[in-house]
């Protein structure tokens, strides 16, 4: 189909056309080839584009040498010569009306092929701009648009939540841990979210009474969750449990105010067997290791706290100050199940 519409584009068009195109192209793959070391075949490709242009701007060469020789055979014919016998007086001829039409004039090839070029120069100028944006269109900035957050939006809320008014939803998690400075705080700047969610879950052991909404963000290096527990349990009661632990790395700090507690778990790691077609599942493995920053809701730690909790499959995790910066920078952007009484 292009190819048919190239051959409808007049000469002095399609040629020049097809010339720029062969050129840019072949000196972009061949550019590939040696610069960028992407082997022999884009080389050869290149090297194709380039002696097909070459070929048509020999055929544009011929072209206007023959347009040149009628106009030098006309020169020669008006050279002066010996005069002739005057010839006898005739009558002339009427005029008829085909007589008077104007000759039409020739197309210039030079405008032709001026506006080809033009026209070819600002279609690349554009694809230019348009490799240079983002894929959200703004202005290449650095910052890449997180995914979008997938939410349970069919299923009912449970009834904890409508006994807790000021209880958030995952949704409302989701919104404010999927920020595009969220891979900056981690300490991965060029990594931008593959998956992000939302859920409306309970806390366990609880009857479906307390209300525990979880918000996850992945990157390709760390998984980010984003909790809130709407119980009695003080962030002070929780430091107390933790001294009964595995000897687990816990630190008190005080975040927004607010008491915080810093934690060390490994989390759980289950298998499924997905080709015995009966969805089989292996033993409870021990996961990665990861750090979790606890904050009450508020400053007088009267019950209930935000669980942020990060990990990574590779083992490694980022320094405290990354933990303490995210709860800085997302908590406050939690509209509802603000509790901040102070």
């Amino acid at each position: 189909m292009l190819g048919f519409l190239v051959r409808l584009l007049p000469f002095w068009i399609r040629e020049p056309l097809i010339i720029l195109v062969g050129t840019v192209f072949g000196v972009r793959i061949l550019s590939m080839a040696l610069v960028d070391g992407e082997g022999w075949v884009p080389a050869v490709i290149g090297t194709v584009f380039l002696l097909g242009a070459a070929l048509r701007v020999r055929v544009v060469v011929h072209a206007l040498r023959a347009r040149r020789r009628p106009a030098s055979a006309t020169e020669a014919q008006s050279a002066p010569v010996a005069p002739a016998p005057a010839p006898a007086p005739v009558t002339p001829a009427p005029v008829t009306p085909a007589a008077r039409r104007p000759v039409e004039k020739k197309p210039n090839a030079f405008a032709q092929a001026s506006f080809a070029i033009g026209l070819f120069a600002v279609i690349g100028g554009v694809l230019w701009i348009e490799g240079k944006l983002p894929e959200d269109g703004t202005a290449a900035t650095g910052a890449s648009r997180p995914a979008a957050c997938r939410l349970d939006e069919d299923e009912k809320l449970p009834s904890a939540y409508r006994s807790t008014p000021e209880a958030v939803t995952g949704a409302d998690l989701c919104r404010a841990l999927n920020r595009t400075e969220l891979p900056e705080l981690l300490g991965t700047p060029d990594e931008r979210s593959v998956y992000a969610s939302g859920t409306d879950n309970t806390a366990p052991l609880t009857d479906r009474k307390v209300a525990q909404p979880e918000a996850r963000v992945e990157f390709e290096t760390y998984t980010v969750e984003l909790s809130a527990t709407y119980d009695k349990l003080t962030v002070a009661q929780y430091a107390k449990l933790t001294t009964y632990g595995d000897g687990r790395d816990t630190r008190k700090l005080t975040v927004l105010g607010r008491p915080a507690l810093l934690t060390s778990d490994h989390m759980m790691k289950i298998q499924f067997d997905l080709g015995s077609g009966e969805g089989a599942s292996g033993p409870v493995e021990q996961g990665p290791l990861a750090r979790t920053l606890t904050v009450a809701f508020d400053g007088k730690d009267r019950g209930g706290s935000w669980d942020l909790t990060v990990w990574s499959e590779s083992g490694l995790l980022p320094d405290d100050s990354a933990l303490v910066g995210i709860a800085e920078v997302v908590l406050p952007r939690i509209t509802r199940g603000a509790r901040d009484q102070d």
